[in-house]
């Protein structure tokens, strides 16, 4: 179901406020407050709309309401703000206390538009004119210690696309192949003393057949 009307179209007051509806509200919320805006209208004894109510008091009505033309500071910082915030008035007013989102659109639209034009500047991205678009893609490669996140930001799409690539480890691996290292023969000299204190000298290594003959006197070797 759709939300009822605040009040009914047929019995309500329209076009430019009478300064005697002015002082009836001005009096009725500087006595109660504002209140619900849909009964409001009924209490003060006004036939307008709620909705024609709150925005006459917001914007026209209420005291802490700056008046004048904008200054230079103001201009400066709605150029910031927008910047930041785009066309979020209500928020931009937010930061500029006696302005209204309204006044201010008013005035971006008529005057600050126009500035920022005249500086070579566009007033939607806060970019000099004669910068060249960027691409169409940003890639971003973005790397950690078990994958690789790559990143694509595409300029038609307010949402980045994020694509998930295993990692490949970088194995700085040097193998060195060498031939097969044969050991040099070493002939070793093994002494050994018997009973009689001769020497007995043995080749290691050798392929020669020898043969041992022992006699009361020692050990002969015979090659």
């Amino acid at each position: 179901m759709g939300r009822s009307p605040c009040c009914e179209k047929a019995h309500t007051n329209k076009g430019a406020w009478t300064k005697e509806e002015d002082d009836r509200l001005v009096a009725y919320i500087r006595a109660h407050g504002e209140g619900c805006w849909r009964s409001l209208p009924k209490a003060a004894g006004l036939l307008r709309c709620g909705k024609s109510c709150r925005l006459r008091w917001i914007n026209y009505l209420r005291p802490d309401l700056k008046r004048g033309n904008f200054t230079q500071e103001e201009d400066e910082l709605i150029i910031k703000l927008h910047s930041l915030l785009g066309n979020k008035w209500s928020l931009i007013a937010g930061r500029l206390p006696g302005r209204t989102d309204n006044e201010i659109k008013n005035y971006w639209n008529t005057h600050i538009r126009r500035k920022l034009l005249s500086r070579g500047i566009d007033p939607a991205t806060h970019r000099p004119l004669n910068d060249p678009p960027p691409s169409a893609k940003q890639e971003e490669q973005v790397y950690s210690e078990s994958e690789s996140i790559l990143i694509i930001q595409d300029a038609n799409s307010k949402r980045p696309v994020v694509h998930l690539e295993p990692a490949c480890l970088d194995l700085n691996l040097e193998l060195t192949i060498s031939p097969p290292h044969h050991a040099d023969r070493s002939v070793s000299l093994k002494s050994s003393t018997d009973g009689n204190d001769n020497v007995v000298e043995s080749t290691s290594g050798s392929s020669s057949n020898s043969s041992t003959s022992s006699g009361s006197g020692g050990t002969y070797l015979d090659f």
